[in-house]
């Protein structure tokens, strides 16, 4: 289990409505095995990546509750998701704490439905960018930890909705 930062000592931000990380307790950590060369034995492996580099949940289970007191998460945490602000799908660190945040739920969300997460629609299309070779990695990567719900803007990609 990686420590967490101390009770309190993180801050949620928002950008319409939609929750954001604290940079100082949450700027993003990457994996140094995901790089702009290594992208089609990584990321961007036929068969898939994660699922080989994921922490159990018996160690997330454990910083996610830890991770909530930093945040001073209150709500339950069936609708709360311990989430990577990098995903793993874009080069993640998989178990950093500076990578891991306690993200509530998103503006309209039923209580007790699980986590509502439009975030994971954004890191899944900038996924696909980057493997298509329209989005380079670091910068995917930048634009993700700094907002994600601005990263496609930013990058000039536009999802169908």
């Amino acid at each position: 289990m990686q420590p967490q930062p101390p009770a309190g000592s993180c801050h949620y931000r928002h950008n319409g409505g939609q929750p954001l990380p604290d940079p100082t307790c949450t700027p993003g950590a990457l994996n140094p095995d995901v790089t702009q060369a290594t992208l089609t034995t990584t990321i961007c492996r036929k068969g898939g990546y994660t699922s080989g580099i994921r922490p159990p949940s018996g160690v997330t289970d454990r910083e996610k509750r830890a991770n909530t007191a930093a945040y001073g998460y209150t709500g339950s945490l069936h609708d709360a998701e311990y989430d990577h602000l990098i995903s793993l799908q874009l080069g993640g660190d998989p178990n950093d704490p500076r990578n891991l945040w306690v993200e509530p739920p998103s503006p309209g969300h039923k209580p007790g439905a699980g986590p509502n997460n439009p975030k994971d629609a954004v890191e899944t299309h900038l996924h696909t960018a980057i493997c298509d070779g329209k989005v380079k990695l670091a910068d995917a990567q930048e634009a993700i930890a700094t907002d994600w719900t601005t990263a496609e803007a930013v990058l000039g990609i536009s999802r169908s909705r």
